[in-house]
């Protein structure tokens, strides 16, 4: 169930992985967090493809500007991915979280944002914010991973001017090459259960159809009202496991 609604989640606004991770802590208590970190991605890249899949059958995004964000990306997840033995999960909580309440507080208070595209620059410096941001955000992916969609998400939207439905289609086609990185990095050490990931990956690809079909009915001032609730969400689940839990 954890693992349907996670693709759902992230197939819309990102965000899947906080409600997919912690139920593997809970599931696989007492297992090694990077066995726990690349299990996780086996559902989260069937889940991504699948919504990726969709989305590019009714839009068509920025291919070459996707590319240059996903190699990157791509390059960035296996070298966070590689890192996860050296520097505790917890250690980027508190930064997340702080993170995701100036990414809600900017959202909130501008209402017509990510309604429209509004390019805010030519096409060569694009791709080269857009690789930067690939880069940074690929390895957040693969070091820990939780939120990775809503803040590519939110980076496309509020730096290059993409509206939330492309921003979300791009995000997904971005959200592969990093999953497929940690995976690689993940195998090549021995974290992965592939028993567990496989049967997780079902359930997060029906969700990630059902999202993503969804989202693009409903278009970007949707997405944008589910971003801010899975934003407000996020919040409320680091803020309760980084001061109570």
């Amino acid at each position: 169930m954890a693992a349907g609604f996670a693709g759902f989640v992230d197939a819309v606004a990102g965000g899947g992985g906080l409600v997919q991770l912690p139920a593997l802590l809970i599931g696989l208590n007492g297992k090694p967090i990077p066995l726990i970190l690349g299990t996780n991605k086996v559902p989260s890249i069937f889940g991504t493809s699948s919504a990726a899949v969709n989305y590019f059958r009714k839009l068509r995004p920025d291919l070459l500007l996707t590319v240059f964000m996903a190699i990157p990306a791509f390059i960035g997840s296996a070298i966070g991915a590689h890192l996860t033995t050296l520097i505790p999960t917890k250690t980027f909580q508190p930064i997340i979280f702080i993170a995701l309440i100036i990414v809600a507080l900017y959202t909130w208070k501008r209402p017509e944002f990510g309604k429209e595209e509004i390019l805010k620059y030519g096409r060569k410096k694009s791709t080269v914010i857009a690789s930067l941001l690939g880069t940074l955000i690929g390895f957040y992916d693969g070091i820990f991973g939780p939120g990775t969609g809503t803040f590519l998400i939110f980076l496309l939207v509020g730096v290059l001017g993409y509206p939330f439905l492309k921003a979300s289609a791009t995000a997904k086609i971005v959200n592969v090459g990093t999953n497929l990185a940690a995976i690689l990095t993940f195998q090549f050490s021995g974290h992965i259960w592939w028993q567990i990931g496989l049967p997780l990956a079902i359930a997060n690809m029906t969700g990630a159809l059902i999202g993503s079909a969804l989202a693009i009915k409903g278009g970007s001032i949707w997405i944008r009202k589910i971003f801010l609730l899975v934003v407000c969400c996020l919040i409320l689940k680091l803020g309760y496991s980084f001061f109570i839990s």
